[in-house]
């Protein structure tokens, strides 16, 4: 096999790598009682702050004229791929575990394959077809193997500090009916979140061919629209100023290696697909 076979390959294995890695982070900073929709409305701060340089610079001659109905577009997206899906992703790591994260996060090809197949994006003609067998073969693989993963919780990898809301959660974990129900809910929430990335996915392949600057004036927009969502919705858990103020070193390390890997993943992957 060539070295340019061997790519995707590579970059597939680093990828799973730094997610498994920013998992485990953020599962640590969630431990010491992050409000988490705070933490995912700084990530998504910062990633709008790093990409508006790029996007007016590299972009302004061939980016489109962006109307109202592409606004409201770039709002769907992100909800759907990154306040409502972190919201629910966040959770759910919080209440479970790395393992369980990752486990379910592979069933992300599967669930999209599904979707686009409920959607009519997919042509169900082709699933007669080797190539058809194949990925519904794959498919039947993610859930199976997502659903066997779930139940193993592994190894406990966070050490909650003296947060009142990480006692509250010891307390809880002491009790093994409440860590069952927390650790039953948890899935269902990260379930969700893979299912709001899955539509996310879908949108997206339509919404890039009405603005084809995806790179990084439509990411920039989704990302600055997903930080004032990101922003309201932390109202949830928590409406006190001061949990805005972090000062936690571990918790402002984890935000910035969050948003530093994801755009080394995302532009690994779009470089080699």
């Amino acid at each position: 096999m060539k070295e340019e076979q061997w790519a995707p390959v590579i970059i597939m294995l680093i990828s799973s790598v730094a997610m498994g890695s920013v998992n485990a982070l953020v599962k640590k900073a969630l431990d010491v009682g992050v409000n988490h929709m705070i933490f995912a409305a700084y990530r998504m701060s910062i990633s709008a702050l790093i990409l508006v340089p790029f996007s007016y610079i590299w972009e302004r001659k061939t980016r489109p004229v962006l109307t109202f109905m592409l606004l409201c577009e770039h709002f769907i997206s992100g909800l759907l791929g990154a306040s409502l899906m972190q919201f629910f992703f966040l959770l759910g790591l919080s209440y479970t575990s790395p393992t369980v994260a990752m486990a379910l996060n592979s069933m992300l090809p599967a669930i999209t394959f599904a979707l686009a197949l409920i959607f009519r994006i997919e042509n169900a003609q082709k699933l007669k077809s080797r190539a058809g067998v194949l990925k519904l073969i794959g498919t039947l693989i993610c859930i199976l193997g997502a659903m066997f993963l779930t139940f193993y919780k592994g190894l406990q990898v966070s050490n909650p500090h003296t947060h009142p809301e990480a006692i509250d959660n010891i307390t809880l974990h002491n009790n093994g009916h409440d860590q069952a129900k927390k650790w039953l809910l948890g899935c269902v929430y990260l379930f969700t979140g893979i299912v709001l990335l899955s539509l996310w996915m879908l949108f997206q392949g339509k919404l890039s061919v009405k603005y084809p600057c995806t790179k990084y004036s439509s990411t920039c927009l989704m990302s600055v629209f997903a930080a004032f969502q990101c922003a309201i919705l932390s109202l949830y858990k928590s409406r006190e100023v001061e949990d805005w103020i972090i000062k936690d070193k571990l918790v402002i390390f984890v935000i910035l290696y969050a948003v530093s890997f994801s755009y080394i993943i995302i532009y690994a992957k779009k470089n080699n697909t």
